[in-house]
């Protein structure tokens, strides 16, 4: 699908997504081999919209699994329509027949979740599936998915074992709020996502916020690498810069000067210590 990780830069330059060299690396492997990506970093360096572009730079369809704690192999690999189920054993007793469970136990009744949709997947191209802050499920939900990792496949002990004739690309996200299970970790390539180095957020902010002024740009870039170096509760990502930059360009700022920022600062401070904290260090703008 890619021939280098060149061609990875340049197709998700295509669809807006600036990666280094190592990003673009990782993503050629996980593709060529087709090995799962787990991609870890602070939050908001940009795990999750590395996956949405990367489907949208193959032309694939995305799939995603939210993870948080208590998911159950139902809400991730699949459960029964136990409504229809329980329609058809009705309609079998109003006609005196009987059911069993072969009877009930069929494709008719299978409800495929994210990653058995992604084994089964018959288009053109293989989706890709991100499966979004594994670090939020539980111990027993990553041994759910030790299976499906390790042989891109997925078994219902009623109907057999679903193999996907062409794995999909996988990429498991973590913000490391705990620490990842070695069997997992196995199965997985792996790559530390960095926050952007200002000249590189520079150019993202040009792309996603089109209408901003360049020395706005360029010094707000400058300051959140500064800001990153602060004792923060959580250090604004590109998200949060984003929303920063567009905040202060929709109030008419061409540059950053304090009185602005300070007006703005609920974009990119997310507690109250961090707005004290970021707060102090707007003191050295004009």
């Amino acid at each position: 699908m890619f021939a280098d990780p060149d061609e990875v830069r340049r197709r998700l330059d295509a669809v807006d997504y600036l990666v280094d060299e190592g990003t673009a690396t990782a993503m050629y492997f996980a593709v060529a081999l087709g090995q799962p990506l787990l991609l870890e970093g602070e939050p908001g360096v940009g795990k999750t919209a590395a996956a949405k572009a990367l489907s949208r730079a193959l032309d694939a369809p995305l799939l995603r699994l939210q993870c948080y704690e208590g998911l159950t192999a139902g809400e991730a690999l699949y459960e029964w329509n136990y409504q229809r189920q329980l329609l058809a054993i009705r309609l079998a007793e109003a006609r005196h027949e009987r059911l069993t469970d072969a009877d009930l136990f069929t494709e008719e009744f299978l409800l495929e979740r994210p990653i058995l949709a992604a084994v089964r997947a018959t288009g053109p191209v293989p989706p890709v599936l991100l499966i979004d802050e594994i670090d939020r499920a539980d111990d027993e939900f990553e041994a759910l998915l030790l299976e499906f990792l390790g042989e891109a496949s997925v078994t219902v002990p009623e109907l057999g074992t679903y193999t996907a004739a062409r794995p999909p690309v996988v990429v498991l996200t973590s913000n490391r709020s705990r620490e990842l299970h070695d069997a997992l970790r196995r199965r997985c390539l792996y790559h530390w996502i960095d926050f952007p180095a200002p000249e590189r957020a520079a150019e993202i902010l040009r792309r996603t916020v089109p209408a901003a002024a360049e020395p706005l740009i360029a010094s707000t870039s400058r300051f959140i690498g500064r800001v990153r170096t602060l004792d923060l509760d959580k250090a604004p990502g590109m998200a949060e810069t984003i929303d920063w930059v567009a905040a202060l360009s929709a109030i008419g700022a061409t540059e950053l000067v304090r009185a602005d920022a300070v007006r703005t600062l609920s974009t990119i401070a997310k507690t109250p210590d961090d707005r004290g904290t970021i707060a102090a260090a707007f003191e050295e703008l004009a």
